[in-house]
């Protein structure tokens, strides 16, 4: 008994000044710990999947990406079936989610229900923590790339 008294102080001085813990030292306190341990103890009560699984997710925190993951999923049911075909999130970034357009005119469009929009989304999700949308209009193409690139304008009459 005094011996693991000892060992253990030795463990947890050695643990405060190198800030770690040996291979040896964790094993040897794992196996005290479970040689304690009981059938019918605190804690050895048999748990549901879902009581397991939600102590997955949470441990590893991704219920913040599971909900991301809801959103990006059911935007035809929030925006509607018209806007979400004509329109994706991409990103959620610090309270700001990018949502791609697949012309300007509906980024034009969109940014008009910005309001009701955000508040739909924050209604289903408001663990999120959505502050605004940030709408953008198809990608353009690139003109500053290539082996026939020049440095200056660029094209401005080559279309007729």
């Amino acid at each position: 008994m005094a011996n693991d008294f000892a060992q253990e102080f030795y463990f947890r001085m050695r643990e405060a000044v190198t800030g770690r813990l040996s291979r040896d030292a964790k094993r040897i306190l794992e196996k005290t710990k479970t040689a304690k341990s009981k059938p019918f103890d605190r804690g050895r009560d048999p748990l549901t999947a879902g009581q397991t699984l939600d102590g997955v997710l949470k441990e590893f925190r991704w219920e913040a990406q599971l909900a991301e993951a809801d959103l990006f999923n059911r935007w035809a049911e929030l925006v509607g079936e018209q806007n979400a075909a004509n329109s994706h999130p991409e990103t959620l970034v610090g309270g700001v989610l990018t949502i791609r357009c697949k012309s300007t005119a509906w980024a034009t469009q969109l940014r008009l229900m910005h309001t009701v929009l955000l508040a739909k989304v924050n209604e289903a999700h408001p663990d999120l923590e959505i502050s605004s949308l940030k709408l953008l209009g198809p990608d353009a193409p690139s003109w500053k790339k290539g082996p026939r690139s020049v440095p200056g304008r660029g094209p401005r009459d080559t279309y007729g």
